[in-house]
C-alpha cells in the first residue's frame, strides 16, 4: 500500500509545472529598465537651472510622499478634496486648477508657480500666502526642498504612459 501511495505522489510531482528558474516573474520590472528610467529622470534634473540641476530626483520623489495624501501629480489624476493636482504646476497661475475649489486667499492671489514661488511656499505656506487652507507647516530643510522642487519640475511635466 505504501508503495502505491509513493508511486502516486511521484506521478503527481512529475505532472506539476516546473519551478521557476529565477525568483522574478515576467511581470516584474526588469532591473536594467528600472535603472535606465532612474538615470533618464536624473538626467532631466541635471538639465534644470541652478540650483535644481544638482538635486536628487529619488530623494525628491520620497519627499513628495508628504504631499501625496492631499495632492496627485499624474496627468490624468483628478484633484483631491484637500489639494489640487500638481501636474503641470510650473507655469500655472495659482488657483487655476479647474477641478479644485481654492481658498479665497489662493483664488484672489495673482502669481504664477515657478521654482522661486514654490520654494517660498514650501518653506511656510501660511507665511507665503496668509489665509490659504493648506495646513502643512512646510519643509524647513533647504536640500529637501530643492530635491522636492526638482522632482515637481520633472514629474509634473512627464506625460502619463
Amino acid at each position: 500500500m505504501r508503495q502505491l501511495i509513493l508511486a502516486a505522489i511521484v506521478a503527481l510531482a512529475a505532472c506539476s509545472p516546473p519551478a521557476p528558474s529565477s525568483p522574478t516573474s515576467s511581470t516584474a520590472p526588469d532591473a536594467g529598465e528600472a535603472q535606465a528610467l532612474a538615470a533618464a529622470l536624473q538626467a532631466k534634473v541635471a538639465a534644470l537651472p541652478k540650483p535644481y540641476d544638482g538635486a536628487d530626483y529619488e530623494a525628491g520623489r520620497r519627499a513628495f510622499g508628504q504631499c501625496r495624501s492631499c495632492h496627485s501629480i499624474d496627468a490624468d489624476a483628478p484633484s483631491r478634496g484637500t489639494g489640487p493636482n500638481l501636474h503641470g504646476i510650473i507655469g500655472r497661475k495659482i488657483g487655476a486648477e479647474a477641478d479644485f475649489e481654492y481658498s479665497q486667499a489662493a483664488a484672489s492671489a495673482d502669481f504664477t508657480w515657478d521654482a522661486a514661488n514654490l520654494d517660498q511656499w514650501l518653506t511656510s505656506p501660511q507665511a507665503f500666502l496668509p489665509g490659504n487652507r493648506m495646513s502643512f507647516v512646510g519643509v524647513r530643510n533647504e536640500k529637501q526642498r530643492r530635491d522636492l522642487i526638482a522632482y515637481l519640475m520633472v514629474a509634473s511635466a512627464e506625460p502619463k504612459e
